[in-house]
């Protein structure tokens, strides 16, 4: 583990849910996967993302995941996503992670609509209500609302974040993240772009990979945060062709089979994920293997 200044520093791992055959969620599990991920020298979780398949679940099951973590792990290693159609039941999320023991949570803008720059600075005051640290979670692929470095300011100045997951795969908004909102952190998002955002002062990554290989997942971002390009850079190259595929459509079946192949559980998804086509299969077993015969875990 990286010592962390800060509960949403350091390798978070955005944890796959283990689902039975039948779909249902195996509490059990879980607990163990999380436990193991800080044991393989990950920093924590970050339970109900997408890779969570959050959206597929009920209010229990989402707030089970959340407790079933913090028990396995501790609140302090926990940031839960709080995304929600609506700031009202994100808000809901965000004290029943407070209330759990979780020290911060991570917010999508409104996922439902796509808001404007007064309905995103609406949508992160009311979940400030709650009382957490924030850490928004900027995907303009999938809620089509794009928290450039210039809106991200005005959240940090107004002190409604204390970070951002950037998952646009664009390096260069690091440095304007920077100059616009010195002190704001910066959370690797997307994994085919860690070392580069580690190089530009990164202090986290909200990663998914590591639910299949960590240990060489946490040794990488210890290196790029250190400036070790001689031992980050080589270690890179072999998880590359598995960490592109976090910016993929099917990232989350990738992940999982991925998991499969690495002696860990995956399982199946629920819809309206279906499973991999032959051709992403092959492509995905075959880079696992390659990395798991390079001595990748």
């Amino acid at each position: 583990m990286t010592t962390r200044e800060k509960p949403w520093h350091g390798v978070m791992v955005a944890t796959a849910l283990p689902l039975r055959e039948d779909l249902t969620v195996d509490e059990e599990g879980y607990a163990a996967h999380c436990r193991w991920l800080v044991e393989q020298g990950c920093d924590g979780v970050v339970p109900n993302g997408s890779l969570g398949e959050y959206q597929t679940l009920t209010p229990r099951e989402r707030a089970r995941v959340v407790e079933t973590a913090v028990a396995a792990v501790g609140g302090d290693r926990v940031m839960p996503g709080v995304a929600a159609y609506g700031a009202a039941e994100s808000r809901r999320w965000a004290e029943h992670a407070r209330d759990a023991g979780c020290q911060v949570v991570m917010l999508l803008p409104p996922n439902a609509y796509r808001a404007d720059e007064r309905a995103v600075l609406a949508h992160y005051r009311e979940v400030a209500k709650a009382g957490l640290p924030v850490v928004a979670y900027n995907n303009p692929y999938d809620t089509k609302v794009d928290l450039v470095p210039s809106l991200l300011a005005k959240l940090y100045d107004e002190g409604l974040i204390v970070g951002v997951k950037e998952f646009t795969g664009d390096v260069r908004r690091a440095y304007e993240i920077a100059e616009l909102a010195p002190g704001l952190d910066v959370l690797v998002g997307s994994d085919d772009v860690v070392l580069e955002l580690a190089i530009a002062g990164a202090v986290g990554w909200v990663a998914g990979f590591p639910n299949a290989v960590p240990a060489s997942c946490a040794a990488l971002f210890r290196a790029a945060v250190e400036g070790d390009v001689a031992t980050a850079l080589p270690l890179y190259r072999t998880l590359h062709p598995l960490l592109r595929w976090d910016a993929k459509t099917e990232f989350v079946q990738a992940i999982k089979l991925s998991m499969d192949l690495a002696g860990r559980y995956g399982g199946p998804c629920r819809q309206p994920r279906v499973p991999l086509s032959p051709e992403h299969e092959a492509a995905v077993r075959a880079a696992t293997e390659k990395a798991l015969a390079e001595g990748v875990r």
